[in-house]
């Protein structure tokens, strides 16, 4: 996925009540301002925010220290293989936003934004947390995400890592249809309105049926997935300033859903069935029946969005490019932190150019954090939800 990764991404730890700290907003405005000379001096500007944090606890950015911020914090996401477009990223300011129907219209916008056409990176930012007041957020781990249901036999249909929220939902009264690819309510948390939960239009919604260039069988297993990849329970934080809701994506990388939503174990667990349909032989490994199912199955992802017209990429021309944003970045002084787990691929990793070096690993701001509540509430909603027994 060429958005920072978001699976068990590390916490950081943050009092929503501590004011800003001043260092922290005096380093990014110096950056933002000497990134961007047409800002114009930065000595005025920081005046102002020292007297903001004073008085209030925070201070306000201005639409071209946010969409800066934003941006920044897309080209430290050590996480990211795509961080060479870092500064194509659409940054839509929402900041005025404040009830729950608002933030779900806003949300649908984005989908139709991000997914018309090409698929475009972009990030909608909503109001800042203040210090001692309460934030809006989104549960949902991403603005599309598929039910999991657990059968009678155990079993789970749908998507696995999602069977816990899936639960929660049906708690609060949501009926799915009790299929595979049933893409969940959003569930919008606002101090104003409290919970409540949206089905997101269809229109919002762009999916790609998944077919194979020669295998026609693919067809009858009936996969599909959704073309536009929005984290939206990861924390932004920019100088000092945190966005608790700020949903934002860019497009798959095709390994993210056929090396990993599709095929892993805890997932929909899709190499068995490959295989078999295959004929290979699944009594011993070394038969290597799960690479020749992974490679089939990646190749029918890649080929599916390809028909559809939707933007994908790979991971070998994608590596390369990535390599490519290490030398800018050289070039322009900076350093580019990286996690190696994640900047190779999950597939083939080995004949890719990034896997034959080492990287910096440096938490560096802005960035984006998944805080340990939002990573509780997007996959046990149950928790927060008042109908639990």
């Amino acid at each position: 996925m060429l958005v920072p990764g978001y699976r068990d991404n590390p916490t950081e730890p943050w009092d929503p009540d501590a004011p800003a700290d001043p260092a922290e907003a005096e380093d990014f405005l110096r950056r933002c301002y000497t990134e961007n000379p047409r800002l114009g001096p930065v000595e005025p500007r920081l005046a102002i925010v020292r007297a903001q944090i004073a008085a209030t606890g925070t201070y306000v950015h201005t639409p071209d220290e946010l969409t800066h911020g934003a941006r920044m914090a897309w080209r430290n996401a050590s996480r990211c293989i795509g961080r060479l477009y870092w500064r194509s990223l659409l940054v839509l300011d929402r900041r005025r936003a404040r009830t729950a129907d608002e933030i779900y219209s806003l949300l649908v916008q984005h989908l139709l934004t991000a997914g018309n056409g090409q698929i475009r990176p972009v990030i909608s930012v909503f109001a800042p947390a203040v210090p001692g007041q309460p934030y809006a957020r989104v549960w949902n781990e991403q603005l599309i995400r598929y039910a999991g249901y657990r059968a009678e036999d155990g079993a789970t249909v749908g998507d696995p890592r999602l069977r816990e929220f899936t639960t929660a939902m049906s708690a609060f009264g949501w009926r799915g249809k009790g299929e595979a690819f049933d893409v969940l309510p959003l569930v919008i948390e606002t101090p104003a309105d409290g919970i409540r939960l949206y089905e997101l239009p269809e229109r919002a919604i762009r999916e790609v049926p998944i077919t194979h260039p020669e295998h026609q069988w693919f067809t009858e297993l009936g996969l599909r997935w959704h073309a536009v990849p929005a984290i939206s329970n990861m924390r932004l934080t920019v100088g000092g300033v945190h966005y608790p809701l700020a949903p934002f994506n860019g497009w798959y990388l095709g390994t993210e859903i056929g090396a990993r939503n599709l095929a892993d174990t805890d997932r929909y667990d899709l190499l068995p069935v490959i295989a078999a349909r295959l004929g290979l032989d699944t009594t011993r490994e070394s038969s290597l029946w799960r690479d020749r199912a992974l490679l089939e199955l990646n190749l029918a992802v890649l080929h599916s969005f390809e028909q559809a017209g939707v933007k994908m990429s790979d991971h070998h021309t994608e590596s390369r490019r990535f390599l490519t944003h290490l030398d800018n970045e050289t070039k322009a002084g900076r350093r580019v932190p990286a996690d190696w787990t994640w900047i190779v691929p999950p597939m083939s990793g080995g004949i890719t150019p990034v896997f034959h070096r080492y990287y910096d690993e440096l938490d560096l701001r802005p960035a984006f954090y998944l805080d340990a509540d939002a990573a509780t509430l997007a996959s046990e909603g149950m928790r927060r939800c008042p109908h639990r027994n």
